[in-house]
């Protein structure tokens, strides 16, 4: 038998393509190494009666059978070489060569390992082409619900046309959402598309303002008095219901014992003798000494319900008190990135309101009510109309001073630019009338019967105001004095400038 040792390549005997294939160093697999010794049978064809005469060519040509001989692991050993026997058909001669092979533990097949080579050179390919490129965008959590779509539709469209793969945030407190893809190209145009449907959202009302300027008014505790009893007198609340009028919607912890001991202390106490007998179960009660009290006749309770509703009137559409304000500028700030921007604006024209307000103190006097939508009969907006003491416009200039620097930062609504200004001290809102659970809300429930309401207060003095500073307000939430959540602030004059 003539004996030749050869060092095979495997790739060479699994017939893969001409490509070059660099594996991995032995440490790629996990765990243990197994050597296996296979036995191929090499059937060469040819001429029956004159071997001799095949062609060196056809010599070459041959179809390779492997078989799993025997199997023997061995715990981290350095790669063996094993003996392959290579018999021809008619037996002449037999060939002994040796080859390398390394799987992991389990039995290989010779499908097996001829897929395990693909895969490794799948995976070299992948660490080059398939590197994956990600974004974070901060859109905001109040637009994220346009970005995803009804039933996620705008989403998987966003997805499917640019090749990415939008991540949404766990949590409501993160307002990023993540762009990822193998193509940068694609990060960009989805981030554009995205940035389209967030700007087209802004223009709709579907996204409510969120953000205000205003200058707070509930800070004088007098004025808060007069609309709590603006409010009662309309909705037929006594007086034992002041507080919690005054807190309107607003949580609030009030004790049983509390308000039993404030309606024991109303009002002149009246003492009763009782005398009970000792063997009887009656009592006694000697009605000699109970003063008579005559009281004025009361309208029947559900009688003033019945007509409020009638007139669509409810408390939720009153004004909280301790939240009346003078509205500057609505906002839709509706990221960090808006929001930040907007605070530094505010700061940044500190002195100029200041100049506009010629620095000295600035009073305005609150007289009467007005409509602002509607008729009477159909209101939606009540006001109290504000008149500036002195007649200088000053505080109209300083309103515009703010107005422009917002419109400058690009904060501005251009349909709210454009608006005229028009100082007002808002009492009554349709708007936020209370959403019933399980009902959606009707168009006439978007106005109310306000001319009830005007025979009474149209002509009220609300009295006459120091306006102190201007906030940058959040809306819906609120600090612990009850006003609205306070973003920035800046000064006015409370004080004449001596030279």
């Amino acid at each position: 038998m003539l004996a030749c040792r050869s060092l095979f390549r495997v790739d060479r005997l699994l017939k893969l393509t001409n490509t070059y294939v660099k594996l991995k160093p032995v440490n790629y697999f996990q765990g243990n190494y197994s050597y296996h010794r296979l036995s191929l049978d090499l059937r060469i064809g040819g001429a029956k009666d004159n071997p001799g005469a095949m062609d060196k060519k056809k010599r070459k040509i041959g179809t390779p059978v492997w078989r799993p001989v025997c199997a023997q692991a061995n715990s981290f050993e350095d790669p063996v070489m094993k003996d392959v026997m290579v018999e021809p058909e008619n037996g002449s001669q037999m060939r002994e060569v040796e080859a390398v092979v390394e799987v992991t533990e389990a039995t290989v097949s010779p499908k097996a390992l001829e897929d395990d080579i693909e895969d490794v050179a799948l995976k070299e390919e992948m660490v080059v082409s398939s590197a994956k490129h990600s974004l974070s965008v901060a859109v905001g959590a109040s637009v994220i619900r346009f970005i995803v779509g009804k039933e996620g539709s705008t989403k998987a469209k966003i997805e499917k046309e640019t090749g990415v793969q939008i991540i949404l945030p766990s949590s409501k407190q993160d307002d990023s959402i993540i762009i990822e893809s193998t193509s940068a190209d694609s990060i960009t145009k989805a981030s554009k598309e995205i940035q389209h449907i967030i700007d087209e959202a802004v223009k709709t009302p579907s996204l409510d303002y969120s953000h205000f300027v205003s200058l707070p008014l509930a800070i004088h505790p007098e004025l808060v008095d007069k609309l709590v009893n603006f409010q009662n007198s309309i909705l037929g609340i006594s007086d034992a219901c002041v507080e919690d009028n005054l807190e309107g919607n607003s949580d609030g912890d009030t004790s049983e014992d509390d308000t039993h001991d404030h309606q024991l202390g109303k009002g002149s106490a009246v003492a009763v003798e009782l005398k009970v007998a000792d063997d009887e179960k009656s009592v006694k009660v000697d009605t000699s000494v109970i003063p008579l009290v005559s009281y004025d006749p009361k309208e029947p309770k559900e009688s003033k319900s019945s007509k409020l509703s009638d007139m669509r009137i409810e408390k939720s559409i009153f004004i909280k008190p301790k939240t009346f304000h003078l509205t500057v500028l609505m906002l839709k700030l509706w990221n960090k990135e808006r929001l930040n921007l907007a605070a530094e604006v505010l700061k940044s024209i500190s002195s100029k309101v200041m100049d506009a307000l010629d620095n000295r103190p600035l009073f305005v006097r609150l007289k009467g009510l007005d409509c602002m939508r509607g008729s009477l009969a159909k209101a939606r907006v009540i006001y109290a109309p504000v008149e500036e003491i002195g007649g200088e416009n000053r505080l109209s200039c300083a309103f515009q001073v703010i107005l422009d620097a917002f419109v400058e930062a690009g904060l501005v609504l251009d349909k709210d630019a454009k608006q005229e200004l028009k100082l007002h001290a808002t009492v009554m809102n349709a708007r936020h009338r209370r959403k019933k659970r399980g009902k959606k809300r009707k168009a006439q429930f978007d106005s109310f019967d306000a001319r009830g309401i005007f025979e009474q207060f149209g002509s009220e003095d609300w009295g006459e105001y120091l306006i102190r500073e201007a906030h940058l307000s959040q809306r819906f939430k609120f600090d612990e004095n009850g006003y609205y959540h306070c973003c920035a602030s800046i000064p006015f004059p409370e004080n004449m400038q001596v030279d």
